[in-house]
């Protein structure tokens, strides 16, 4: 790292000690507490939880991805040895904190902070099921240590897959706060769904990570390079589409912890392309976060604190100027604020036809679109069945090597690409309509919110708080990479391919493929539907009830606190406030923290020797 560079964090290290010390004397101030309420202050003190696991805590990369996408045989993978659990079931997954110690050991840490000392045989998915029943109370995580080269300079969290169980996409979420890197993990075989892009969209991508990336595996279950390309060129499209700084690369985990650790592999004619994939990736890894941990640590934390600062100041602004109101106004202004409620319910109700009746239009128009693709489908299907002519004819090999994946993904893809045409067309139906609501509500972006009144800026201070809460609503989720019960009927095309000819079972079956892809695409429009109207119910919902609590908050304080007492509380924070903004103001999305100087050196890849 260089001189610049290590001045540069110094520097920053001393700002975010200075922030963190204010924060510190506001919620230690009773004056603040008793002004401002509980509420506020318990809110500082989440602020500064954060802030000190992220300060506190060894640098943390966090690997995330759905069940079943190999994300502990990647850590395995890195590491070169086995120390993630694999084959777990979604039941008796457990995040895996693995961190470096002199020897290796692995600890239950339970929900009461008891600490069970097991064995790594006991960690697989036969003995942690028993033992998990056995214990005074849950997991919270395993403690695992290893003394693998790579963990000196990092902790690795393995989470388990997202959407699997709530209780711990919560804990996963957690992670995800407090995280410094991120490595998300997606199938070849299945391309990043719906799901998928909207946990990067409403998880990911909100907490300004500098590098991501999107690891692709088991590449190697493909059939040829051809296919490879095109799979790497979807999942790219959609990551940057997504994440823009995702980087993309096209691994086999199994492969890799198979080659360093010298065990058989499966050679394909495209090894070379997946095991210099995750060569690229360990050095760039190396290179561009554990190098530069320092770096991005400093920005991960100056980030929190900035997004500290404007939640606070917009709170303590909205509070500051119900407080300088008497009894009287606030009444006033509860009144006005609970009939503009009732008119704007009336308003929310009115708009749900008018999105339904969207929706229901394109949902017929994608069964049009789906009835012609099968038409032409068909076409394609008489095509590939034997003429008599040897030299046009497709080989009866490849027939039924090839037909059968042919015909999912083509009926797959057809699905996915209705869906995706219309995604943005209802997203931004439901935006316009989400930002009409708004807009009545008070809480749009008013360039004289000076002027405004009292309503307005109560509404508007709360804008970002409501858009939060209201990315937890997801508009998609539906469409996963097939439609589900399309699957029975390519189920039973399957058992019977091995006794007759594969095309004519296709074609008994034409029909009912159809017919069950056609009701799957009206049962996701009807989701989407749904998800949509309880988005719209959210900006409404959450809106009004943030709003009551700040009123009621300001009615407490005016009928407990003394004026002087006001007063002093919100000096106190407009102080402390003004200061830690002009201090953090320098570095303007971190600008002035300059990247690490690799010119003095080179990477050294020390685990390709195997």
């Amino acid at each position: 790292m260089s001189e610049n560079s290590k001045n540069s964090i110094v520097s920053a290290e001393q700002d975010i000690a200075f922030v963190r010390r204010r924060l510190k004397e506001l919620i230690a101030n009773p004056d603040i507490k008793k002004v401002f309420g509980e509420d506020f202050t318990q809110g500082l003190e989440k602020w500064q939880n954060v802030i000190n696991k992220k300060c506190d805590e060894p640098f943390t990369l966090v690997v995330l991805g759905d069940f079943k996408r190999g994300k502990s045989t990647i850590i395995n993978a890195l590491l070169g040895k086995r120390l993630a659990p694999v084959n777990a079931a979604p039941e008796t997954y457990t995040i895996n904190e693995i961190s470096y110690g002199e020897y290796s050991s692995v600890e239950a840490v339970l929900v009461n902070g008891t600490r069970v000392p097991l064995s790594f045989e006991q960690v697989a998915r036969e003995k942690i099921e028993p033992l998990m029943n056995m214990l005074p109370c849950k997991i919270d995580h395993l403690d695992i240590k290893d003394n693998a080269p790579i963990l000196r300079d990092l902790r690795i969290v393995d989470t388990p897959g997202l959407s699997d169980l709530d209780d711990l996409d919560k804990q996963v979420t957690e992670y995800l706060i407090n995280a410094d890197a991120i490595i998300y993990v997606a199938s070849a075989l299945l391309p990043l769904s719906e799901s998928e892009q909207m946990f990067l969209i409403s998880h990911v991508q909100p907490q300004r990570f500098g590098m991501l990336y999107v690891l692709v595996n088991m590449i190697d279950t493909l059939s040829d390079r051809k296919d490879v390309d095109k799979i790497m060129k979807r999942i790219t499209e959609k990551s940057e589409s997504v994440v823009p700084n995702a980087i993309v690369f096209g691994i086999s985990g199994q492969d890799e912890y198979n080659r360093k650790c010298g065990l058989m592999r499966c050679e394909k004619e495209f090894t070379d392309f997946y095991e210099n994939q995750f060569l690229n990736f360990e050095v760039s890894l190396r290179r561009d976060i554990i190098m530069q941990k320092d770096v991005i640590r400093t920005r991960r934390v100056v980030s929190i604190l900035e997004r500290m600062l404007e939640e606070t100041s917009a709170k303590a602004r909205m509070l500051s100027e119900m407080t300088a109101l008497d009894n009287l106004r606030l009444e006033d202004i509860k009144r006005d604020f609970e009939e503009q409620c009732q008119t704007l319910s009336s308003a929310l109700e009115a708009k749900k036809p008018v999105l339904h009746l969207s929706i229901v239009e394109m949902q017929q128009e994608a069964e049009r679109w789906m009835y012609e693709f099968f038409a032409k489908l068909r076409e394609s299907v008489l095509e590939c069945r034997p003429s008599g002519n040897e030299e046009n004819d497709i080989a009866s090999e490849d027939v039924e090597k090839y037909f059968y994946s042919f015909l999912m993904d083509k009926v797959g893809e057809a699905y996915r690409k209705c869906i995706e045409t219309h995604r943005d067309r209802i997203n931004r139906l439901v935006d316009d309509m989400s930002d009409q609501l708004s807009r009545n509500l008070g809480i749009a972006d008013l360039s004289a919110a000076s002027k405004s009144t009292s309503i307005d800026k109560v509404m508007s201070d709360l804008k970002k708080k409501v858009t939060r809460k209201v990315m937890g609503v997801k508009l998609f989720g539906t469409s996963e990479t097939f439609p589900p019960a399309t699957m029975n009927s390519f189920k039973r095309i399957l058992k019977r391919k091995k006794q007759t000819e594969i095309i004519d079972i296709a074609l008994e079956n034409y029909d009912d493929i159809r017919n069950k892809t056609v009701k799957d695409i009206k049962e996701a429009y009807e989701v989407i539907g749904q998800k949509a109207e309880q988005r719209l119910d959210s900006i409404y919902h959450t809106q009004a009830e943030l709003g009551r609590d700040t009123l009621r908050q300001a009615s407490d304080t005016v009928n407990s606190c003394d004026p002087a007492t006001i007063d002093r509380a919100v000096s106190k924070i407009r102080t402390a406030l003004k200061e830690s903004d002009f201090v953090l103001e320098k570095y303007n999305h971190f600008a002035d923290i300059p990247p690490v100087d690799y010119s003095a050196g080179t990477v050294q890849d020390s685990n390709r020797g195997s």
